[in-house]
């Protein structure tokens, strides 16, 4: 199978539930730093690991949780291998770079108290899953044929990541959660349409785009 017949999952239920599309401008931002967009998606799946694990290590008691998290952070950390494995066949290096305010920026907003502070933890999961799969399939059709191929392999993964994300935040909190749901969302339609000074692969708009 190759990247322009691999099959491209429904995305109907992502594109809905965010509140908006990744602007064009950070688009032609990825399209024209490939380099740092590789090393940035590195650093985020090894942040999407680290965050199903510590979801492991704080919540013993959720068996629902600890099963799709234990499952979640090892493909995250397989989708670390396969950047690096690129970056290295590419001879791209792998420098130290500072993390965006986008996931900080949802972070800030997780309230302090359980189940809240799960509740929301969960909802910022599903959030930055969504759109993580909203870009890998905004940027695919326009890359090179590997990455292309690569990056079209992990939007079903990441769509079952945001569902399960979501499918664990409502469980949680054992009510409707559709308010908590929205005002986060607009948080991250801020931090997305807002400007950064630099590009990552969770940045708003470039400064100057």
């Amino acid at each position: 199978m190759t990247a322009k017949t691999a099959q491209v999952p429904d995305l109907s239920a992502i594109h809905e539930f965010l509140l908006c599309p990744t602007p064009d401008a950070w688009v032609e931002a990825a399209l024209a730093e490939p380099e740092l967009m590789l090393v940035d998606h590195a650093n985020c799946e090894k942040k999407a690991a680290g965050t199903a694990l510590n979801l492991m290590f704080r919540y013993l008691d959720n068996f629902d949780l600890l099963h799709k998290m234990s499952r979640l952070a090892r493909e995250e950390l397989r989708h670390f291998e396969q950047v690096l494995s690129i970056m290295e066949k590419r001879g791209i290096p792998y420098p130290h770079l500072s993390a965006s305010r986008y996931a900080a920026g949802l972070r800030e907003q997780v309230r302090s108290a359980e189940p809240g502070r799960l509740v929301d933890t969960l909802i910022c999961g599903a959030i930055i899953e969504a759109r993580s799969c909203e870009r890998f399939a905004r940027i695919a059709p326009r890359l090179d044929d590997e990455l292309q191929k690569f990056y079209l392999s992990l939007l079903k993964s990441e769509a079952r990541h945001f569902r399960d994300y979501l499918t664990l935040a409502r469980g949680a909190a054992g009510e409707d959660i559709s308010a908590r749901v929205r005002e986060l969302l607009e948080i991250e339609r801020g931090l997305v349409e807002g400007t950064d000074g630099e590009f990552r692969f969770h940045s708003g708009v470039p400064a100057g785009g």
